[in-house]
């Protein structure tokens, strides 16, 4: 699709609609291409001015007045550049800024099911590699573009101007200049496309196999990996090779275009010149003209490329801001505390269409109680806690907390009544203090050490070097299984929820952990209605209701008593799952 895209104006116009908030930077730098291209004609123009009158006719006096007027323009342009230089680029940075913010804030929105199907690189490349493309299209693309043209117009008005026939004559080699150019254009053009595919699968894999990087090791994949590392990254070398080699054809051959251009003009103005039909100053002024004609000519071919890849770059950016992945439906109401009342009523969901993972889900918890969910892998029990704090949306039916529909509440501030415990703990670079406040600013470090010690961790985070001033690293890589699942109750404990979600916050944890761990759900759980996916039979059986899954479906509902008794499918996982002890 992107190779029969030649140039879209509808996708310029809306990448330099950014630029409005800075529309007086924008014309400032319109005026000055358009002040430059009138310069820069001008200085030659007065070289032969002063040859043809001044050291022609030894005016000494006049020839230093004249030496001086173009010094102060040399002094002028030069001014003029540097501003112009540095406006396009400020332009280009500041909406590059202003983009990335919404990028991310877009980002940051979605649906859990937008990464689910996202490779995060490729996120990590819209947000940073494709944006900081798009800078190049104000600060070397479409304003640097229109200043070469105007300047490239303002050169052969004046060289026409001034001997038309010499001018036809040393331009006489445009249309080759003009088919090098196009040829280089079209190459460049594929190979840049090649490069930008072949960063992104670079991020891409870079992105998921440093993260996963105890799978590889722990499985000896070593090699496997960077086999496939070497064909990603030798399709990039590829990639740029190939616009190097365009490169490398196209410089020497405007060069030789120049030569044969100032050949032209050599032996004709000299002929000419003879038969005093031209003066000196003008065939100097003349090669002034080509060498000044022939520099923005070498890059402009270069600046449509990157403007075109810069497009490319935003197209790929307006797709994530146009993605429609986030909530869609978000109510008004935002309530100051939730007594913790939940109810499902015919809930049918699914990650993938037409590939159910929950179907007619109906069951009730009241505020304060206790209700454990249990079955085999993929039963669903995750997913219930997933749409409950809307993180997907459902299929059918309705959500109710305190006899309200999930949709009629403003999500973002209902979620902070929902605590959710995840078996996978996240935890951010940085200090144990900053991953317990999430750097809230409204939260003290003496209510943060104030939460631990209620949940009987200040003692473990004390023994760390530093204390709560202990630097975790990335994803708490210095912290066992144990140590991360107790900060991340603290974590959400700190926010005080109404609603508390324990996603197998006890498998995977070590032996010294779990009586800490044991003791701290607990403590959570009092006053609070709390949903808990446990496979451990101590938290099971203090439920006040137990759901049993299977396929998505419920299959059994009672207290650890009565489902026993039942001798069903709850019987059969107490007695034969070995996950359950």
């Amino acid at each position: 699709m992107e190779g029969k895209k030649k140039f879209d104006r509808n996708l310029l116009f809306r990448i330099l609609s950014f630029g409005k908030p800075y529309q007086s930077k924008l014309w400032l730098s319109i005026t000055l291409s358009i002040v430059l291209a009138v310069l820069t004609p001008a200085r030659p123009f007065l070289i032969q001015y002063t040859i043809d009158h001044y050291i022609e006719n030894k005016l000494l006096q006049g020839l230093l007045y004249i030496t001086l007027i173009q010094f102060g323009m040399l002094l002028l342009e030069t001014g003029l550049r540097f501003v112009f230089s540095f406006v396009t680029s400020w332009l280009g940075q500041t909406v590059v800024n202003d983009m990335r913010e919404k990028v991310h804030q877009k980002v940051i929105h979605q649906n859990l099911s937008y990464f689910d199907n996202t490779p995060i690189g490729t996120l990590t490349t819209r947000t940073i590699n494709d944006i900081e493309s798009i800078n190049d299209i104000f600060s070397e693309g479409f304003i640097s573009i229109l200043a070469d043209v105007l300047t490239i117009i303002a050169l052969i008005g004046v060289m026409l101007y001034t001997d038309w026939r010499l001018t036809l004559v040393s331009l006489a080699v445009f249309p080759l200049l003009l088919v090098a150019t196009y040829w280089f254009k079209e190459s460049v053009n594929k190979s840049f496309k090649r490069v930008r595919n072949a960063i992104s699968a670079l991020n891409a894999f870079v992105q998921e196999h440093l993260t996963g990087m105890y799978v590889v090791q722990s499985f000896a994949a070593e090699k496997q990996e960077q086999k496939k590392f070497t064909a990603i990254n030798k399709e990039h070398r590829d990639a740029n090779i190939k616009s190097i080699m365009a490169y490398s054809i196209f410089f020497p051959v405007v060069e030789i275009i120049l030569a044969v251009s100032l050949g032209l003009l050599v032996w004709w103005g000299a002929t000419r010149m003879l038969n005093y039909q031209v003066t000196q100053g003008t065939i100097i002024a003349f090669n002034m003209y080509l060498n000044l004609m022939f520099r923005p000519l070498r890059m402009l071919a270069d600046k449509f490329n990157t403007l075109q890849m810069g497009l490319i770059s935003g197209e790929r950016v307006m797709q994530v801001l146009d993605s429609e992945e986030h909530l869609q439906e978000n109510g008004s109401l935002k309530p100051t505390r939730v007594k913790g009342a939940v109810r499902f009523e015919q809930v049918d969901f699914e990650y993938k269409e037409n590939l159910p993972v929950l179907k007619n889900i109906s069951f009730t918890v009241n505020a304060g109680e206790t209700v454990a969910l249990v079955g085999q892998t993929g039963a669903g029990k995750s997913s219930i806690i997933s749409i409950l704090s809307r993180l997907y949306p459902i299929k059918s039916g309705h959500i109710f907390i305190d006899d309200i529909d999930l949709k009629d509440y403003d999500i973002y501030s209902l979620r902070k009544h929902i605590g959710i415990v995840l078996q996978d703990v996240f935890l951010f670079s940085g200090t144990i203090l900053e991953n317990i406040t999430l750097n809230d600013k409204n939260i003290t470090t003496e209510q943060a050490i104030s939460v631990c010690k209620t949940l009987g961790i200040h003692t473990f985070i004390m023994r760390l070097p530093g204390g709560y001033q202990f630097n975790v690293r990335e994803r708490g890589n210095t912290l066992s299984q144990g140590q991360r699942q107790l900060l991340s109750f603290a974590r959400t404990l700190l926010f005080n929820p109404s609603i508390l979600i324990l996603d197998e916050a006890t498998s995977s944890i070590d032996s010294e952990s779990e009586i800490l761990i044991q003791q701290a759900i607990d403590k959570m759980i009092v006053g609070r209605t709390a949903i808990v996916i446990a496979h451990r039979l101590s938290t099971i059986r203090k439920a006040h209701k137990i759901i049993v899954l299977e396929q998505g479906i419920i299959m059994e509902q009672g207290t650890h008593e009565s489902l026993l008794a039942q001798n069903g499918i709850y019987h059969q996982l107490i007695f034969t799952d070995p996950e359950i002890v």
